[in-house]
């Protein structure tokens, strides 16, 4: 799964506090800052950088370099020619680089603010003899923040929940610009996300398990992940444990269990030493915490019994998804809630299709009798569409023709070798060791390796294999589906069926045994 990042500003917080120390150093900001950082949000304050006259160059780089700045006016703020200083640079910023700005009014009166009333027109009147010219720039700060959306907090107001929905806000923001990758085209995604959304029950104080379920390539994991990107926000700590039966092998488990516990309790760091170990840890470290946790491709008992055993080890609130093909599966682990993933409808199979053949949501004129068999063909499957039409982006009629022409059944292993035939020789090669060896493997490990076995587009072989949509890459990883993987591994056990495990006649096996 791919990691959405913004590339028009170099973040390097996610959040920028601003605040008058003596006021709330040791109160609220501080306890604002351990919290939103508790909450793997990258926040700035102030606690190491030695004050003088004027913002170090240090300050004014954390400020450039953060994606949201949290204003705290306290009592005393305007008293700060520093926090002056700085709130200037911080609108600076919003408009420069598009900044998220958010105030905290800390027991004080917006309209003091905006008006340049109480404490802080006694400031500003002060600054007015020795800095003149500033205190316009200032007083004209003061009022823009002031007119900013934020959170006011009273003497009657409970620190503790105004810091809970401050953390809950930013946290959203940051996640909506950290989201995982959900699909190129994610047609019929939506109403699907709101089905599971009920099963849910996200905001309820009971723990649910809910398994999403159904055949492969129907869209379970990418399902998945939207539910994840549209809820994370709202727990304590989330992970989503990809590719489970692929991870679990050997000692996979014990590295699941690392995983997942770094990535609920926000990059803790934590040594798993055995599975039975990693089961006392989750419950101990997760019984309290509002956890949402993915489990995603799940295909054994002893994978549940060892990462989600029982609904005790997480937190009230908590939601547990799991994905598998095996219903029985989610039987044998007492989960009551469950969303089978049905293939999509004629509308939906002709949008998606038509999307990766035509980039458009609906057929060309003179392609429409083609792709109503091409969909037919699909199944309403959308790895079958998703390959079959990107397989045929760009080509002419008479190729569709002939493509289209060799399939006798909706056959979805038909469907997906089509674009495995339109490959040139290489290419092919390319994907036969992609399924045999390297299949998880770090990208540029592959191409390196593939490379130095005088296999010289390897690079432009990865790109024609992601372009249709035979592979994909996520954390610097390459991916394909179980059934494309299945597909190739059959290729080359049918090309040499008395080699043994069916893999030895791969491209990457042939270039060993020419040595």
């Amino acid at each position: 799964m791919v990691i959405i990042e913004e590339a028009s500003h170099p973040w390097t917080y996610h959040v920028f506090l601003s605040f008058r120390g003596e006021d709330t150093r040791n109160n609220f900001t501080g306890h604002l800052c351990t919290a939103l950082r508790q909450m793997g949000i990258n926040t700035f304050m102030d606690d190491q950088l030695r004050r003088g006259e004027e913002i170090s160059t240090a300050l004014l780089e954390a400020i450039e370099e953060s994606k949201i700045s949290i204003i705290v006016f306290s009592e005393n703020y305007a008293s700060s020619k520093w926090c002056l200083d700085e709130l200037v640079k911080i609108l600076e910023c919003r408009k420069s680089y598009e900044q998220k700005v958010r105030p905290v009014f800390y027991k004080v009166d917006p309209s003091h603010i905006r008006n340049h009333r109480g404490s802080f027109g006694e400031a500003l009147a002060y600054y007015e003899s020795k800095f003149k010219e500033k205190v316009h720039i200032w007083k004209a700060a003061l009022k823009e923040a002031a007119n900013l959306s934020g959170w006011t907090l009273s003497e009657n107001c409970s620190e503790s929940g105004v810091i809970h929905k401050i953390v809950e806000e930013i946290s959203e923001q940051v996640i909506n610009n950290t989201k995982l990758d959900v699909a190129k085209y994610p047609v019929g995604i939506e109403p699907r996300v709101q089905e599971i959304h009920k099963l849910l029950g996200v905001g309820e104080t009971d723990v649910h398990m809910v398994g999403i379920w159904g055949l492969g390539g129907v869209g379970k994991t990418t399902i998945a992940i939207a539910v994840y990107n549209s809820i994370a926000h709202k727990f304590d700590g989330s992970c989503f444990l990809e590719n489970v039966r692929e991870n679990s092998n050997g000692g996979g488990l014990v590295k699941l269990q690392e995983i997942l516990l770094c990535e609920i309790l926000k990059g803790t760091k934590l040594k798993v030493t055995n599975v039975a170990r990693g089961i006392t840890m989750i419950k101990e470290r997760l019984k309290y915490k509002r956890v949402l946790l993915v489990l995603d491709d799940v295909n054994d008992m002893d994978q549940l019994n060892k990462l989600a055993g029982e609904l005790s080890w997480f937190g009230m609130g908590s939601k547990i998804i799991i994905t598998t093909r095996d219903k029985k599966l989610l039987r044998g682990h007492s989960v009551k809630l469950m969303y089978e993933v049905e293939e999509l409808n004629h509308d939906e199979a002709l949008e998606l299709f038509s999307m990766n053949a035509f980039k458009r949501s609906r057929p060309l004129d003179g392609y429409v009798e083609l792709t109503e068999r091409a969909i037919c063909y699909a199944h309403g499957l959308p790895l079958a569409l998703t390959v079959l039409g990107s397989a045929l982006c760009n080509e002419n009629v008479e190729l569709w023709e002939a493509a289209l022409e060799g399939f006798k059944s909706p056959n979805i292993r038909e469907v997906l070798q089509i674009s495995y035939d339109s490959l040139d020789d290489t290419v092919k090669e390319i994907f036969l060791d992609i399924a045999c060896f390297f299949k998880g493997e770090y990208t540029d490990h592959v191409i390196q390796t593939l490379e130095a076995y005088h296999r010289k587009p390897a690079k432009y072989g990865i790109n024609v294999l992601i372009d249709k949509a035979l592979i994909n890459t996520s954390m610097g990883c390459i991916w394909m589906h179980d059934l494309l993987q299945e597909m190739g591994r059959d290729i080359v056990h049918q090309e040499s069926p008395n080699i043994p495990e069916s893999v030895a006649d791969c491209g990457f096996m042939k270039m060993f045994t020419t040595f």
